[in-house]
Formats: structure tokens, sequence, C-alpha cells
């Protein structure tokens, strides 16, 4: 009988040291519980992390959670956990909006940026228009000095040069024109005006 209750008694010590080397998850440690080999916030909830799951249970509730974890394939359950992760943590920091909220101002910089995009593209398209205009009439001057200087009676000669050189200049000043207007700018503003998130 003494035999066997030693044995008995070796035995409890066994089980009694194996619980206490593995600790509980943030869980069951947080619920005061006892952690089950099958828990299901063991693999996501290590105890390593317990502001983690002390989180998720503030704003969701451990019972939630575990009811939608249940309900997700075991393959997508630990994205579900980065979700309510991240949800309850902007929850938080902002128990208004929350996640909508830090979208919401993201939303409104992208316009900002985009606004400012636009006109900056604007400008180009000004000062292209400018130098476009400078440059036509820089042609338009040299073209009435050899006029004048042709109407003086300086010769055949000189003046079929002449207009030799004002084609030339024609010709160049277009191909300066179709390549400083061949660039296409392209501003997408299609969605400019309506905002991602309708709160």
């Amino acid at each position: 009988m003494r035999e066997r209750e030693k044995g008995m008694g070796g035995r409890k010590q066994v089980q009694n040291s194996r619980l206490a080397s593995s600790s509980p998850c943030a869980g069951c440690k947080l619920l005061r519980r006892r952690c089950a080999h099958d828990c299901i916030f063991a693999p996501y909830f290590p105890a390593s992390e317990p502001l983690k799951f002390a989180t998720v249970h503030k704003v969701f509730g451990a019972s939630n959670v575990s009811k939608l974890l249940q309900d997700i394939p075991v393959q997508h359950r630990g994205d579900a956990v980065s979700s309510l992760v991240y949800e309850a943590n902007a929850r938080v920091r902002d128990p208004i909006y929350g996640c909508v909220g830090a979208i919401s101002s993201l939303q409104h910089q992208v316009e900002s940026l985009q606004a400012q995009l636009a006109l900056a593209q604007a400008e180009m398209v000004n000062l292209r228009m400018r130098q476009a205009t400078y440059l036509a009439h820089q042609l338009g001057q040299e073209s009435l000095q050899n006029n004048t200087y042709i109407g003086l009676g300086k010769g055949a000669a000189v003046s079929t040069d002449s207009s030799a050189m004002s084609s030339q200049k024609l010709v160049e000043c277009d191909a300066n024109m179709k390549a400083m207007f061949n660039l296409d700018v392209v501003v997408d503003q299609t969605n400019l005006g309506s905002p991602m998130w309708s709160c």
C-alpha cells in the first residue's frame, strides 16, 4: 500500500511540474482560468504579450473573440487576430472613430497632395505656353528685320537667302513647339472630389 501511495504521489508531482512548466496563455491568465491544451487563445495570445489580449478583451470581449475565432478557418485566424489587435489599439487611441478616423485623415492628406500636384502641372503648362509665345515673338522680330533689310534693295540673292533662313527658323520653331507640347500631362482627378470613406 505504501509503495502504491508513493507511486501515486510521484505521478501527481510529475503532473504538477508539467502544469507549472507550461504557463497559461495571456487570455487564460487574464481571465484566471486553466489553459487547456486546445485553448483557442494560446496560438495567438502568448503569455509574453499580455497587453495584446488585454486591449482586445477591453474593446471586443473575450467571449466575442472566442466565437469569432471558432467561426473562422484555422489558416485565417492569424490575420483575424492581427485585425482585431489593430482595431482595438485604434479604438483605444480614438474611442469615437477608431480606424476610420486614421483612414479619413490619410484620405484628406491624399486629396491635398493631389490638389498640389494639379496646381504644379498647370503651372508647368503655363510656363511652356509662355516659352512658346516668347519664341514666336522672337521669330517674328527676326523676320521683320530681314524683310526691312530686303526692302532696302540689297539684291535678289540676299532676298533669297533671307527667305530661306526665315523658312528654316519657322521649321525649327515649329519643331521646338511640338517637342515642348509632346509631353502628355495627365491629372487623374476622378476621385478628387469623392472621398473614399463616408462617415
